[in-house]
């Protein structure tokens, strides 16, 4: 089958999977990508990109189904590069078979062996630490453990969002890697009854119920604090913002949990050689300097610093638990909850 042909079948078969229009992509001098990354933090880096390879990218924004489409692609996918978050997303494409190796030198260069796979078949892009923000009236503590919020003194206080969201699972299943199941167990009932309600929202809804002085304590990722407090369309969350502080947990100790934006190279992308550049341009100083002041979340170059605003709420010390330790332990973090009942609430 021709380049042309493959191609045509190819947008016929991504329009008739997501019942949306495809981008129409060419299959030389460009990239093609697809995107679960918002266009505004994601079209400043590609237009650098463009403007100093001479290499167009064509990108795809969807919301969730990223690897589903590519996996019903097959060979005909046009898919150069994928990017997405969450360490399960980025595991999960290697075990479903989606991905190839990345080559560009910058990989194994520039990126810290824990955020990348050992085979090298995907890469963190940038790190989102999982935080306590806390009520700057009602909470003294300048330092603060994930142990303490399970402890006594917290009940009644703590909020977050349901415990099986992606980003609660991540953390459970870190502590699950690096503390075992039964600790966790034992922890994670121990948050349960500290909670003020049953868990629900998101993270932002938590910083919002600091202000109303229905917790004191809220579990959330750094990048938020950023996104509130520069949101002119909704200047309200300016106030939750204002309300709290940010603690990096275990900061002097085993680290704070992170998880990532990453992304891969699809097994059958046919600009394979484009497809290296980009995430090698992705792993620069300019373009992690450029991520880094657009979403607040932190460069996984450990050479390149986090935005100025990023650094005034402290320092990140990234627990060191690698990633597919982490992802490893994903289902029994779900199966967790499920026992513990965490999204009913306190049980006490």
């Amino acid at each position: 089958m021709t380049n042309i042909a493959r191609l045509a079948v190819t947008l016929l078969t991504s329009v008739t999977l997501a019942g949306v229009a495809a981008p129409v992509f060419a299959q030389s001098g460009e990239v093609n990508i697809y995107s679960y990354r918002e266009q505004s933090l994601l079209q400043p880096l590609l237009d650098q990109f463009s403007a100093e390879t001479g290499i167009k990218a064509n990108v795809l924004y969807a919301g969730d189904g990223l690897l589903e489409r590519v996996a019903a692609e097959g060979e005909l996918s046009p898919a150069d590069v994928v990017l997405t978050v969450d360490i399960g997303n980025l595991v999960g494409a290697e075990e479903q078979g989606l991905t190839q190796p990345i080559t560009t030198p910058e990989l194994d260069a520039r990126v810290p062996a824990e955020f990348r796979d050992d085979d090298d078949n995907w890469t963190a892009l940038s790190l989102r630490a999982r935080v306590f923000y806390v009520s700057k009236d009602r909470v003294d503590a300048t330092a603060l453990s994930y142990e303490d919020i399970a402890k006594p003194e917290w009940k009644g206080r703590v909020c977050t969002r349901p415990g099986d969201h992606a980003y609660n699972i991540g953390l459970i299943a870190q502590r699950i890697a690096a503390n075992g199941l039964d600790d966790t167990r034992t922890w994670l009932a121990g948050v349960r009854d500290n909670l003020a309600y049953a868990p629900s929202g998101n993270d932002r809804e938590g910083v919002k119920n600091i202000l109303a002085g229905t917790c004191d304590l809220a579990i959330g990722n750094t990048y938020y604090m950023g996104a509130m407090l520069n949101n002119d369309a909704e200047p309200e969350q300016k106030q939750w913002a204002a309300s709290a502080r940010i603690i990096y947990p275990d900061a002097d100790g085993a680290g704070t949990q992170v998880n990532v934006a990453g992304g891969f190279i699809a097994k059958y992308a046919p600009n394979a050689e484009n497809a290296n550049a980009l995430i090698g341009f992705l792993l620069s100083d300019e373009a992690q300097s450029i991520y880094a002041d657009t979403n607040y979340e932190f460069p996984v170059v450990p050479s390149v610093a986090p935005s100025e605003l990023t650094q005034s709420w402290g320092t990140l010390n990234a627990a060191k638990t690698p990633l597919v330790e982490v992802a490893a332990h994903r289902d029994e973090a779900a199966a967790l909850v499920d026992e513990l009942k965490f999204n009913e609430g306190a049980q006490n």
